[in-house]
């Protein structure tokens, strides 16, 4: 299924980013925020290619999706570590202020929200990175009301941009944490319950999820348990690269 705002997503090639600010918010994540020579604006939901060149000639690459707003002056990435990560390994234990990075982007037309179509975003962990930069651009755009956003992991601590997603108004399920709710009860620790989600996808036309594949799978079949339409769900699955 290819609608207008996929036929029209913008398309970079190779060029260079500059590190200019730099984060590492937990033991495994580590956050980006590159100045891009000769930067394309970006749709919410693309990713870019990071490349790392050995001395020797050999090369690494890995897609990440982008955080940033596209109105933002620099590039944000949201990179997990995953083990023995030859790309997120590097940036993670070794990138600093000041190094340049070989990129390509934005890329991607499938997983982009233009801020027109009443959307649910579910991500699983790290997954919750595409739909910062959704976020991001409903807030600055006034169209909050037709973005939900949905993000599982095991604790608070361990969900990237946790305290913007709260703000924002998502809905956060912990599979090993306690949930104080506001009329004083807890939610119990447990992945998201398909009368949740069931819930918040009322009146949405699209959703978007983005997570593992276990994570995936478990709720794109809770989507259709819930009435979503199967060709309205759009993934983005990750994990470690053979």
């Amino acid at each position: 299924m290819t609608t207008a705002s996929d036929a029209a997503a913008p398309a970079g090639g190779w060029t260079t980013g500059i590190v200019r600010e730099i984060s590492r918010p937990t033991g495994s994540l580590v956050m980006i925020r590159l100045e891009v020579a000769d930067r394309v604006a970006h749709l919410p939901g693309q990713h870019y290619v990071v490349r790392l060149r050995a001395p020797d000639g050999y090369t690494a690459q890995r897609s990440y999706s982008i955080a940033s707003d596209p109105d933002d002056p620099l590039l944000e990435l949201m990179i997990e570590c995953l083990p023995r990560g030859e790309v997120s390994g590097f940036l993670h234990d070794v990138a600093d202020v000041g190094d340049e990075l070989e990129l390509r982007g934005p890329i991607g037309g499938w997983f982009v929200w233009d801020g027109q179509v009443p959307s649910i975003c579910v991500a699983g962990g790290s997954g919750v990175v595409p739909f910062i930069s959704m976020m991001r651009f409903a807030r600055r755009t006034g169209a909050t009301p037709l973005l939900t956003v949905v993000a599982s992991a095991q604790t608070r601590a361990k969900l990237p941009y946790v305290d913007e997603l709260e703000e924002y108004g998502a809905f956060i399920a912990l599979t090993r944490e306690n949930q104080p709710q506001p009329d004083g009860t807890e939610r119990v620790a447990a992945h998201i319950y398909p009368d949740e989600l069931a819930e918040l996808a009322v009146g949405t036309e699209r959703a978007y999820v983005c997570g593992s594949v276990g994570f995936v799978s478990f709720v794109g079949r809770i989507l259709g348990e819930a009435g979503v339409r199967s060709d309205t769900v759009r993934v983005e699955q990750f994990g470690p690269s053979a």
